[in-house]
């Protein structure tokens, strides 16, 4: 007899998300059990109550989803998690980790312009670069072997950002550039073809003047949903939506490739009890869809 699926969420805000509770039963899960503002120090019990309570062979039927807001105290849960894992004795869950969406959503980006143009032709832009989003874009752009350029109002915290992902992806073409204001911008879309507004909610990275200005743009991704948008001249429900020879995404429109990812990704978690789905695992699985 089949043991039923549980997910185990662990949310690092004070109550555990009902949206990634939904997705959680939508994409199969029988039960979910949710703890709400998990610290690093209690991640050992939980985990032990996880890979202790059913036999080796049942443990692909339950597993560990990290969510909250908060992308930085979700990655430090996930390293808790890991440490706290028995593979040796085969003691061991399969674990998600997609706090703030920050990992399905990135995919679900990269995925719509791959829709247009080779991922290794791709010069990119990243705006916000140093968000918890625009990390993983840049991360997964630069594995495609595409040229990415993070930006951030600090130079060095873009230059941060490229040097952390040199070290995961050798050879990476990355450069930072500092985004203090509107008159940064030529220089910084100066031969892009692709641009991403991965930045603060509400705030207009890129005004349209700007964005016509830049002749070898063919792919703007926009992931603010909150108005005013990241990028003027791309609607919230754009999906591939061409306007003056740019093909725009609107965070609405990439959300729901986002949703196929994450639903397809806690389905996933249930096939074996040895997998870590992190942002290139995730990507990974978006291109099997």
């Amino acid at each position: 007899m089949s043991k039923r699926k549980i997910l185990i969420q662990l949310d690092s805000d004070a109550h555990p998300s009902v949206f990634d509770r939904v997705v959680a039963i939508d994409a199969g899960a029988d039960e979910v059990f949710s703890y709400g503002g998990v610290k690093p120090e209690a991640v050992p019990a939980l985990v032990d109550g996880a890979i202790f309570t059913r036999g080796i062979k049942d443990l692909k039927s339950t597993a560990l989803f990290i969510g909250g807001s908060d992308v930085t105290a979700g990655e430090r849960l996930l390293q808790v998690v890991l440490a706290s894992m028995q593979p040796q004795s085969g003691h061991r869950v399969s674990v998600l980790l997609d706090s703030n969406g920050a990992n399905t959503t990135a995919a679900a980006a990269v995925r719509a312009v791959a829709n247009h143009l080779p991922l290794n032709t791709v010069r990119a832009l990243v705006l916000g670069g140093t968000g918890p989003v625009g990390q993983r874009v840049a991360l997964l752009l630069a594995r495609q072997g595409a040229e990415v350029r993070v930006s951030s109002r600090q130079q060095s915290r873009a230059e941060a950002v490229c040097e952390a992902i040199r070290k995961k992806v050798p050879g990476a073409r990355l450069d930072g550039v500092a985004m203090t204001g509107p008159p940064d911008l030529p220089g910084a879309l100066d031969g892009r073809n692709v641009v991403f507004a991965a930045g603060a909610r509400a705030v207009t990275l890129l005004p349209r003047d700007a964005r016509l200005a830049c002749p070898t743009l063919r792919v703007a991704v926009d992931l603010n949903a909150v108005e005013p948008l990241g990028i003027e001249g791309v609607e919230m429900f754009d999906r591939g939506v061409e306007r003056e020879g740019v093909f725009g995404y609107g965070a609405l429109g990439v959300g729901g490739t986002k949703m196929k990812i994450h639903r397809a990704a806690i389905a996933r978690l249930f096939e074996s009890n040895d997998q870590v789905l992190d942002a290139e695992e995730v990507y990974a699985l978006a291109q099997t869809l």
